[in-house]
């Protein structure tokens, strides 16, 4: 029977997606659930398994080509196997079986083949899946162990010598800057700044985070208390909530936060999903799941879809101040930064403060001066008053 292998539903919002290099050729046996060929849209990674075993017979669509949802890709003949099968042998109900190897992702493959690898190579924390924390903790296990010696040196050094390589643009780094011009030229984007003292929210930190940890199973980080006061500076300026279609403004009554994440493949922006209904321990539990997923490559089209309202938090990079650009189309981003030590006004007297500028990009068709600078301001009480996280005052 010859069974085709499509191409997986696609989100409205995934007008199309690449092929990336098939892992099969025509004739070669493939298992049921085994991976043939990496799809890459402007979102996420996907993997495309054969949906019964048998000999791949025919495919279709070349690699590095452009596919749609639902397209077929390649044809599967389920009963060659078994016509190859010597008269009189049992009839398998797959392919010879073989030692089973942990499944490798999109992400995990990429470190591979830059790094010139076999997965056998590789310990696995876990047998059926080999992760991007076994490929790093490998390569970091054998840089250090000692270098040999070095070949001996030319007796000339060439000197002069300028190379350059061309690769293509992935259709996430394609879409990346596409998007960024885009919301550069179509959004009348404006930001404004203000910096927050993070002494309470460090104090509170250190006072709870082994209680936290201990019932909750995970660290309680900054993110959570940001994502609490924008969702309370939300609710009191729901403009900023809003966003533009056409000639009609579209309010949000739920809070569905963009956390960007920088993962192999490049930014990429996953939405947690009615945050406003979430206390701190959810919120680090979302963000920390959604951090994993990114890092493995293995976010969904629907988890990077949607979203309110982002924010970006460069200061992990040790940015100090920067302007974020909107995510369309959503109207506004909050860029969080760096925290560092400086010196303030209190009450007349010169301190030391753990500071950390803010920054509000929004798109001013749409949201006042006022609002923004209100906005910022809300999220500045929260922060330096944590208290008020739980009596949303």
């Amino acid at each position: 029977m010859l069974v085709e292998v499509k191409v997986p539903p696609l989100a409205e919002s995934v007008a199309e997606a690449s092929l990336g290099r098939w892992h099969k050729r025509e004739g070669d046996p493939v298992a049921q659930g085994e991976n043939l060929v990496d799809i890459e849209t402007d979102k996420v990674t996907l993997e495309v398994s054969a949906p019964e075993a048998g000999v791949l017979k025919e495919i279709r669509v070349a690699d590095n080509a452009s596919v749609e949802g639902e397209e077929v890709i390649a044809v599967i003949d389920t009963e060659a196997g078994a016509a190859q099968a010597p008269d009189g042998a049992k009839r398998p109900e797959s392919l010879p079986a073989t030692p089973k190897a942990p499944k490798l992702g999109p992400a995990v493959r990429r470190l591979l083949d830059e790094h010139g690898l076999q997965p056998a190579q590789i310990p696995a924390a876990n047998a059926e899946r080999l992760t991007t924390a076994d490929v790093q903790q490998y390569l970091a296990s054998r840089q250090a162990k000692p270098a040999q010696a070095p070949p001996p040196a030319q007796p000339v050094a060439l000197r002069g010598e300028r190379q350059e390589r061309r690769e293509p643009m992935s259709r996430l780094r394609r879409r990346i800057a596409e998007r960024l011009l885009e919301a550069q030229q179509r959004h009348a984007i404006l930001s404004t700044f203000n910096e927050v003292d993070m002494q309470a929210v460090m104090a509170l930190r250190t006072r709870y985070k082994e209680r936290f940890q201990a019932v909750h199973g995970i660290k309680l980080g900054f993110m959570s208390f940001f994502v609490a006061a924008a969702v309370e500076a939300l609710r009191r300026f729901p403009v900023v909530n809003a966003s533009i279609d056409g000639d009609e403004v579209v309010y949000h009554d739920y809070f569905d936060i963009g956390i960007a994440v920088s993962a192999p493949r490049g930014l990429v922006v996953p939405i947690l999903r009615d945050a406003g209904r979430l206390g701190l321990a959810q919120i680090e539990q979302g963000i920390a799941g959604l951090a994993q997923k990114a890092r493995d490559n293995a976010l969904s089209i629907e988890e990077l879809s949607g979203g309110t309202f982002t924010i970006t938090n460069g200061g992990v990079f040790g940015s100090l101040l920067s302007t974020p650009i909107l995510n369309p189309p959503q109207s506004a981003i909050l860029g969080m930064h760096k925290i560092q030590p400086r010196p303030v006004v209190e009450n007349g007297q010169v301190v030391i403060r753990p500071m950390m500028y803010l920054a509000l990009s929004y798109d001013h068709r749409l949201i006042d001066g006022r609002e923004a600078v209100q906005f910022l301001v809300t999220i500045k009480e929260q922060i330096e008053d944590p208290s008020r996280l739980l009596l949303q005052v």
